[in-house]
């Protein structure tokens, strides 16, 4: 059998979705876009990208990618309600490929938070699908938490949402609760008990609550589902979702005994990782499979020995199968413009000249600090940068008196809407005081939610990635920096996230939904 004749599995990407209910994941606008435009390059083939109802923010997302995506489908998600129905159709319209994703909870637990019985839950379900088909002719419906639905009510539903209209009936296992031999047998009995199945597309919606969210994917596609519904990195709520790469790549290296091909180009995968992991500040784990940076790596001496004699002693894929470069030193402070702006594209960053023009500036005062730079070095020198809009602070100067004995001093000079202020204050520790003094002069009520420190690479000159998340009256914001002084980092990572908080501030919205997905009644 060649590729081109095996079952075609689409792939049903939720980042921008449910990945983005991660708490502290919550995207920008233009993120969002620039997400969405990657997705849709490296060949997904449903972009789930938003909840209009949730937000004037979501309902501007979903459009406006729906306006700017050339290839993907373009869904947007509805409750079982005709305002959620015709406000995510509105959002979505504008695409040449839109789609309407409506759902409601059926399990026992679910049907109690609307309190509707059976009947009246299949009645809901008759007309909300019945009024999504007269807007769109590509609908989606999904059985919230299917996998704790009593079967047999499983059934009916399905049923009905086929015979109103539902072209892809999606099976979520909402909870992580499913193993793999469930998520089979479901599938299986679905497709052989539901009148109309063989009519619709089947799809598959894990969360990895108990870690079996890939397993429990391919074992439904084994079954006969033909969508799978996945994240980046596996991002999302709780414990995370079926993650994109790990379904791709499954299918990829063990086609021999998973016969189906996706449209993804696998090459383009490490580079929106690592922007999907840049946007949200959620850093990936350095042993996440295919993506994590160890993923690659082989310290053991066997294992080194092995490599250097036959790289497919201990890799079953290629580093540059999923997109990552050969080569890892790679400049210099006297490494040109030029090279600059190749590696950057060999890492999946385009620059224009105004943006080239910046991050240079910055290689070079990097270099003058550091001997050798890294490609995981220019990887976070680019996760610094940051839109004109959120540059209101600045931080000009600073000064940390640290020590076993005595408190920890900051002196510190900020740029506040071009004006310059100064402050010393003290804290328990560097960090603290530094902070201190930033919000001295910048007074706010935010919490701090988060606050990371890594390594960007080895040594004692290595950068120091830091990561910040806050909190304020429902805002949510993170911020991110890099320097190879972990204060400095630290502080410009606050700065970040607080210049952030001041645009929120100033359009007058939060990061909460308005809706909560429970409330279906």
């Amino acid at each position: 059998m060649t590729k081109q004749e095996q079952d075609r599995v689409l792939i049903f990407d939720t980042t921008l979705r449910d990945g983005e209910q991660s708490p502290g994941a919550t995207m920008t606008h233009a993120e969002k876009l620039e997400i969405a435009s990657l997705l849709d390059d490296m060949g997904v083939d449903i972009i789930e990208a938003g909840f209009p109802i949730a937000s004037e923010g979501d309902f501007a997302a979903v459009s406006e990618i729906a306006k700017q995506t050339q290839n993907a489908v373009i869904c947007g998600l509805a409750r079982a309600q005709f305002g959620d129905i015709d406000r995510c159709w509105e959002a979505v319209k504008h695409a040449k490929r839109p789609r309407i994703h409506t759902f409601i909870g059926t399990s026992p637990l679910h049907r109690a938070i609307p309190n509707l019985d059976m009947d009246q839950m299949a009645e809901r379900i008759h007309e909300t699908v019945t009024h999504a088909r007269n807007l769109c002719d590509n609908v989606q419906w999904s059985p919230m938490d299917a996998t704790r639905t009593e079967l047999d009510y499983l059934y009916r539903v399905v049923e009905i949402a086929i015979k109103a209209g539902a072209t892809t009936i999606n099976i979520p296992d909402t909870v992580g609760y499913t193993a793999p031999r469930e998520s089979a047998d479901l599938i299986r009995k679905l497709i052989e008990n539901v009148p109309g199945a063989d009519e619709v597309i089947f799809a598959t919606h894990c969360h990895n609550d108990l870690g079996m969210a890939t397993a429990n994917s391919l074992a439904a596609v084994e079954a006969g589902a033909r969508q799978i519904e996945c994240t980046i990195n596996g991002l999302g709520e709780r414990a995370g979702n079926t993650a994109l790469e790990e379904v791709v790549m499954a299918l990829k290296v063990r086609n021999d005994i998973m016969p189906y091909r996706t449209g993804i180009d696998s090459t383009k995968i490490m580079n929106i990782s690592r922007r999907v992991s840049a946007v949200s500040g959620f850093l990936v784990q350095p042993n996440k499979a295919i993506v994590g940076k160890n993923a690659f790596a082989h310290e053991s001496g066997i294992h080194q020995d092995g490599m250097l004699k036959n790289a497919e002693t201990f890799e079953i894929m290629r580093p540059e199968d999923v997109g990552l470069t050969e080569t890892n030193i790679v400049m210099g402070k006297h490494s040109g413009r030029a090279a600059l702006r190749s590696k950057l594209e060999d890492l999946g960053f385009t620059l224009g000249d105004n943006q080239l023009k910046d991050v240079f500036v910055r290689f070079k005062e990097l270099a003058d600090r550091k001997k050798e730079i890294y490609e995981d070095d220019l990887i976070a020198l680019m996760r610094t940068t940051t839109d004109p809009e959120e540059d209101r602070i600045k931080l000009v100067s600073m000064h940390v008196v640290c020590g076993t004995e005595g408190p920890n001093q900051a002196r510190m000079t900020l740029e506040v809407e071009g004006k310059e202020h100064k402050t010393e204050q003290t804290g328990d520790g560097p960090v603290d005081a530094a902070f201190n003094c930033v919000k001295a002069i910048v007074p706010h009520n935010a919490r701090l939610q988060l606050y990371q420190v890594h390594a960007v690479t080895e040594g004692t000159d290595a950068q120091a990635t830091v990561s910040v998340r806050m909190e304020e009256d429902g805002r949510i914001v993170t911020g991110q920096s890099a320097d190879t002084d972990t204060v400095v980092a630290s502080v410009r990572a606050y700065i970040h996230a607080l210049n952030r908080l001041l645009v929120r501030r100033a359009k007058g919205g939060t990061d909460k939904r308005e809706v909560s997905y429970k409330d279906v009644g």
